[in-house]
């Protein structure tokens, strides 16, 4: 198989759900930008409700997407005989998922730009910064959903695992936020506030923290048995 053939096999494999997913929220954040005004909304508002699509959708999207990574392929028991490892394919597809899912945030991010929505979102960032609103809290979260597929072996306990991740920090936004080290993880700093100093600090840290939680799952999708318990879920 071609390597574009290979990486388009990957993309369709990721299910309908993260094809569709992303473009349609893209979509939506345009009739809410040209529309929102005329229905009432105030500007302030329809921002906030922009920013929050990128920040917060965007990263659940992701997220979920991860989650529900394995247990997509038929005959994994052949996968892992082959000199390319299973859990290869699975971080190929997840790089295929979060490449997609980027092109549509870049899209939204670039609508609010030419909109200039942005410059109505007390606080938020600007220049190149800005794409981190989205990007750090999307890769956390697809690290956690994809570490969360390999630990439970299952979509749904996976996909419950970022669900309650991304409903526990919208409740205890405020907790979360009181101490350092929770507010530099918190992923929606953006939207939710925090401290002005620490916007920069929370996003490197959450960038930083997805690396071991990538590095973990690699480790557990080594054993053939998760594996393959994952696929008969």
């Amino acid at each position: 198989m071609k390597p574009l053939e290979l990486w388009t096999h990957e993309l369709r494999r990721a299910g309908p759900a993260t094809l569709v997913g992303p473009p349609a929220l893209v979509l939506l954040m345009a009739v809410l930008a040209i529309f929102g005004a005329r229905l009432g909304s105030r500007e302030s508002n329809t921002a906030f409700m922009l920013l929050a699509s990128l920040e917060m959708a965007i990263p659940l999207m992701t997220g979920m997407a991860a989650a529900s990574s394995l247990g997509r392929d038929h005959a994994v028991e052949l996968q892992l005989t082959m000199p390319v490892g299973y859990r290869s394919t699975l971080l190929r597809r997840l790089a295929v998922t979060v490449g997609w899912t980027g092109l549509c945030a870049l899209a939204g991010s670039a609508l609010l730009a030419v909109g200039g929505w942005w410059e109505l979102v007390p606080g938020a960032p600007r220049g190149l910064a800005v794409q981190l609103t989205w990007l750090a809290p999307a890769l956390w979260l697809a690290a956690l959903g994809l570490l969360a597929s390999a630990a439970f072996g299952g979509t749904v306990a996976a996909t419950t695992t970022v669900a309650f991740v991304w409903v526990a920090e919208q409740v205890f936004a405020g907790p979360l936020q009181a101490s350092l080290p929770s507010r530099l993880l918190y992923l929606f700093a953006t939207t939710r506030g925090t401290v002005p100093d620490d916007w920069t600090a929370n996003r490197i840290v959450l960038l930083c923290t997805a690396i071991p939680l990538v590095a973990a799952a690699w480790l557990l999708l080594g054993h053939a048995e998760r594996v393959l318990g994952g696929e008969k879920e």
